[in-house]
């Protein structure tokens, strides 16, 4: 049965929302957190594993130094209190893909207490996000769930678990409850995920890749009345993109929104996005943080950062993804409707690096946000992953450049690159695509369509250049698209004038 939902706009306009994040970013070590099992993305299930990671008795964690530095990084980025002395702690809760029965995590002294991020919205406005705290844990493993329609436990028959991501390095961001952005909820929300994973791509500490797990989302969102005390809370789990988080909060608004309204009380639980019924589904009450029966590992001693080596890595930190956009969209000439239309697309280091190679930032941009993305959403597929580099693009626009080409053979030749023909120069060398230079064979081809043409011709000398395109359309056709455009319209304004 579905549930009541009301619409968004009257559930905004009579109730504020309250909403909070927990992120799970995946550090892109080469061992986890506690052992020194291999970490690859789609190995073989089962396949890198250790007694540690197994939680076998008698074995013994040993912290893994390069993911303290990367959580310490992170914490420089989001303005963290870094504390000099930590501790990992024990949450106890069972569950298949946990094999020790409890998580290694950080309790009472997390490694990064509060800081704050200052999220950038799409009309140019900041809004700062108060952070409680970033701390570090290792992952579970994977649950695969069969028999069922859609993955999911409910309707299946069996399941199989992972163990490969079991003890796999993971930061959790977890933001203060964030008020005040009202029915900007979904966007400030979306727009501080992308910040993160923005930083951590920056910083080289993670993949952040969403649709391979590496980072993921835990939306808190209630409601209350103004003057009233806050409401109770619904906790979405593991949301992994940018619009099912938008989407979560728009759909958990809505839907607590009519509870209320009809006198009903929110209950305090987990829920799942379901994507394929764009909706949130109830799973089980929600714990709170005495139910894990936290207490320090024993097996682990305080972790001791000093504050010359917080310094050290300070140091290494490289431009922040706000300050580095800001300083190419000077240095491009872009608008802020372009610069955010690059930021959407996930192209500003494929343009960077096109540019890079020898384009110019205009043709960069038309390339990445016009056909090679067309071509993207038509597979499904990220910028990134199609077979195209931008040292491919910058030698079509040197192409275009020199005169070899011109923008219909460009776009066929880039068409090329992306079916696995080769390079621009062997697709090009392969087709024989070259603009015609000849102007005695340009000169027959536009003196053959305006005879063709008597009565465009006729309104091209009372001073009508609409049906100009008609004319160079027929050109183009002649010459197989490989004349060039101006030259073409420079030789029909010759033969008019006469």
């Amino acid at each position: 049965m579905a549930e009541k939902l009301m619409k968004y706009t009257d559930a905004v306009a009579k109730y504020d929302p309250v909403f909070g994040l927990e992120v799970h970013v995946e550090l892109s070590t080469n061992t986890k957190l506690f052992c020194p099992a291999h970490i690859e993305f789609g190995g073989e299930p089962n396949s890198q594993l250790t007694p540690v990671s197994l939680g076998l008795p008698g074995s013994l964690p040993v912290v893994n130094k390069t993911a303290i530095d990367y959580a310490i990084k992170l914490g420089l980025a989001l303005h963290c209190d870094i504390a000099e002395w930590s501790q990992f702690a024990r949450k106890n809760y069972f569950y298949p893909d946990m094999p020790r029965d409890y998580q290694i995590s950080q309790f009472d002294k997390p490694l990064n207490g509060e800081g704050y991020l200052d999220v950038e919205l799409d009309d140019g406005s900041v809004f700062r996000v108060d952070i409680e705290r970033a701390h570090v844990e290792d992952d579970a493993g994977k649950n695969t769930h069969l028999g069922g329609s859609d993955g999911r436990i409910e309707g299946a028959n069996h399941s199989l678990v992972d163990y490969n991501r079991a003890g796999v390095p993971l930061i959790e961001i977890v933001t203060k409850p964030i008020a005040g952005a009202g029915e900007r909820t979904p966007e400030v929300a979306g727009a501080y995920v992308r910040a993160i994973r923005d930083i951590v791509r920056a910083l080289n500490i993670s993949h952040a890749r969403m649709e391979q797990g590496n980072m993921r989302a835990d939306v808190n969102i209630s409601l209350h009345k103004k003057g009233e005390p806050l409401g109770t809370r619904s906790e979405t789990k593991n949301v992994n993109t940018f619009k099912g988080i938008e989407k979560t909060l728009v759909y958990e608004i809505r839907r607590q929104a009519a509870i209320l309204e009809d006198g009903g009380e929110v209950l305090q639980e987990t829920r799942h996005w379901d994507e394929s019924k764009q909706a949130t589904a109830g799973g089980r009450a929600k714990s709170d943080a005495n139910d894990y029966r936290y207490f320090p590992d024993p097996d682990l001693v305080m972790v001791h950062v000093t504050r010359d080596h917080i310094e050290e890595l300070r140091k290494q930190m490289p431009e922040m993804p706000r300050e580095r956009r800001a300083r190419l969209k000077e240095e491009w000439g872009f608008t802020d409707l372009q610069m955010r239309d690059a930021l959407n697309a996930d192209a500003l280091d494929l343009i960077e690096e096109t540019i890079a190679a020898g384009a110019q930032p205009a043709g960069a941009r038309k390339w990445w946000l016009g056909e090679i993305s067309r071509e993207a959403n038509e597979r499904g597929v990220s910028l990134e992953e199609l077979p195209i580099t931008p040292q491919d693009v910058a030698e079509v626009e040197q192409l275009i450049k020199s005169g070899q080409l011109n923008d219909k053979l460009a776009k066929q030749t880039v068409s090329g690159v992306l079916s696995g023909e080769g390079k621009p120069s062997e697709v090009v060398a392969k087709h024989g695509y070259q603009v015609v230079s000849d102007d005695g064979a340009l000169e027959a081809a536009v003196d053959d369509a305006l005879k063709a043409n008597p009565d465009i011709v006729a309104k091209l000398q009372a001073g009508n250049m609409k049906p100009m395109g008609a004319i160079i359309g027929a050109v183009m056709r002649a010459t197989k698209g490989q004349a060039d455009a101006k030259t073409v319209n420079k030789i029909v304004m010759q033969r008019i004038a006469k």
